[in-house]
């Protein structure tokens, strides 16, 4: 009883905040309006100021004041506290950087319209929208603000029309167009500070994703949503490592193709496989037909791909939150991809305990459960060896089993705990434990280097 006495208190103190707050601002609004009002009938014979005038010459209405981004707008009483919770979040200097970039999304469905829409709402202070496409009654499920209103209007007008009334002072820019050779120049100049491709074909994406590392640009690519409904496996990674991904895998085989890229390009894909596949595609007559014959574009596909709009809706989310946290130059981990599950991880925790008996004629030294173990081999070394100096081998070779992989010491002179663990595979596990750190900082400091920065790392996720 007395718990919900306290929760109770605490909600009621959390609303009474709100209204205090809410209450604040109608009345520092109140007193402008009454201001101006009183200065336009000694000024201008009487001619009433409404509050939508007001707000207007208060420069609230749109980008006027801020052609490139908006740094300035951080300053009003009304915009400030629509990013408190931002501000409060990154940091006065950092919610800065945020309304100071510039963004181009690439692909406004449900994707795209959800990052969109978050990206305005973060406080971005530049958006340039890019489709080419009509707001569809099918696409009312996902798409972020779209209404039957706007069904048949461009999706880019339609994403500028609302954002106008949920924070005006973005400056918006929208091209209704296809993004390809042609238009590449008039989309990815102005030196964007992140591109967003949200576009569901393969060429057209391809041809953008080289675009953007050709000129140097961040960008973050979002492979299939559709036929998905499981959101807890939705993950960040490099394009080598999505998997169960029909789109990416077909992406990564073109840009390695035809550009030479193998990877360096962070994309959002899900581990799910897809629930269903792709509906046969039927003509106005009811017979299953060609659908090239229907292309309102040559190139992109009509048949369609049954989507659960809520797993679109939360790849925008995503990758508005990825976006926003490296522009506001906050460090965030991702969870790594690694194939294993808690039967590996035991095989490995029981792997070193058998180990530190046959070397040291004890387990009494191991110092970690299997949790710690699933941390160790997940968290630290990203399922690989620690000999692998990078992630170029991830992909395919990163679905290995764990059959040739082991939890050894680092320093052989210390116990097996958390912060004093690699994986390496067995022959190197062999040659490691033949050495001293003495000759590995000597002969390969480079890799002693990158050894200690992880096992660091472990010391202050543990607090040791």
């Amino acid at each position: 009883m007395e718990d919900r006495i306290k929760c109770v208190a605490l909600i009621g103190a959390g609303a009474l905040l709100g209204s205090v707050t809410t209450i604040t601002l109608l009345r520092l609004l109140h007193r402008s309006f009454a201001n101006q009002s009183s200065i336009g009938t000694s000024n201008s014979g009487g001619s009433e100021i409404t509050p939508e005038r007001a707000v207007k010459r208060h420069g609230l209405r749109g980008g006027q004041n801020h052609e490139g981004t908006g740094l300035d707008f951080l300053n009003d009483e009304i915009v400030s506290e629509h990013l408190t919770r931002n501000i409060q979040f990154f940091g006065i200097e950092s919610q800065q950087k945020v309304s100071a970039s510039y963004v181009v999304v690439i692909g406004l469905g449900g994707v795209g319209s959800h990052a969109a829409s978050m990206l305005l709402r973060s406080g971005v202070g530049k958006l340039l929208l890019v489709d080419f496409d009509q707001v569809s009654l099918s696409s009312l499920n996902r798409h972020a603000v779209a209404t039957r209103e706007d069904v048949g209007i461009p999706k880019a007008i339609c994403l500028k029309k609302h954002f106008s009334s949920i924070f005006p002072e973005c400056h918006v820019d929208v091209k209704v167009m296809l993004y390809d050779a042609s238009s590449e120049e008039e989309i990815l100049s102005g030196h964007p500070d992140f591109v967003l491709d949200c576009i569901d074909n393969i060429d057209t994406k391809v041809a953008l994703l080289a675009a953007c590392v050709r000129r140097g640009l961040k960008v973050l690519s979002a492979t299939g949503a559709g036929a998905r409904a499981d959101p807890t496996r939705i993950r960040v990674a490099d394009l080598r490592e999505s998997t169960n991904d029909p789109l990416s895998r077909a992406v990564r085989h073109r840009l390695r193709k035809d550009y030479g890229i193998e990877g360096g390009i962070p994309v959002i894909f899900s581990l799910e496989k897809p629930k269903v596949k792709l509906l046969p595609f039927k003509g106005p007559s009811g017979e299953e037909e060609n659908p090239s014959d229907y292309q309102i574009v040559p190139g992109f596909r009509v048949r369609i791909i049954p989507v659960l709009g809520t797993i679109p809706a939360i790849f925008g989310q995503v990758m508005a939150s990825y976006v926003v946290t490296q522009l506001a130059g906050l460090e965030v981990q991702t969870e790594p991809v690694v194939n294993f599950d808690m039967d590996h991880y035991h095989v490995l925790h029981q792997r070193l305990i058998e180990h530190e008996e046959l070397l040291y004629g004890t387990p009494m030294q191991v110092q970690v459960d299997v949790e710690e173990v699933m941390y160790i081999v997940k968290e630290l070394w990203h399922g690989r060896s620690a000999r692998d100096e990078s992630t170029k081998d991830v992909g395919r070779v990163m679905w290995r089993s764990i059959n040739d992989l082991m939890l050894v010491r680092w320093d052989q002179t210390k116990p097996a705990s958390v912060s004093n663990i690699i994986l390496l595979r067995f022959k190197e596990a062999d040659e490691h434990e033949m050495s001293t750190l003495e000759d590995i900082k000597n002969k390969e400091p480079e890799f002693f280097s990158r050894v200690t920065s992880v096992l660091r790392r472990a010391e202050v996720d543990f607090s040791l």
